[in-house]
């Protein structure tokens, strides 16, 4: 089973961007789906971006044109780059790995059943 850190999160100014890395290690994740998921004090976790193996990637609505979402499989990493960051933004953000995403696009993967997650990395945008 693949293992996942992530790293990048830390308090920025509303309007700020950050860039979080999700590192795996024990197999190759060229053929995994990988999604970012966030959860904020006392709301349910809610999945941000999705990247199949192809490529091609979703978002929930809240963060289209704001957020980007890539993989680099030669270096067995993702990431999530993210703009224009609200305070809305602000919870512990995870990645996550699902291992049936080999020819599939984000959109399959976001009904995927992740079940390689990471410990998470705080985003905290203040006003």
């Amino acid at each position: 089973q693949v293992q996942l850190v992530e790293s990048g999160g830390g308090s920025v100014q509303s309007g700020g961007s950050l860039r979080l890395a999700c590192a795996a290690s024990g197999a190759s994740i060229s053929n995994y789906c990988i999604g970012w998921f966030r959860q904020a004090p006392g709301k349910e976790r809610e999945g941000v971006a999705h990247i199949g193996s192809t490529g091609t990637s979703t978002y929930v609505e809240s963060v289209k044109e704001r957020f980007t979402i890539s993989r680099d499989n030669a270096k067995g990493t993702a990431y999530l780059q993210m703009n224009s960051l609200k305070p809305e933004d602000t919870a512990m953000y995870y990645c996550a790995a699902w291992a049936s995403g080999y020819g599939y696009g984000g959109a399959w993967c976001a009904r995927g059943s992740y079940d390689s997650w990471g410990p998470g990395t705080q985003v905290t945008v203040d006003s």
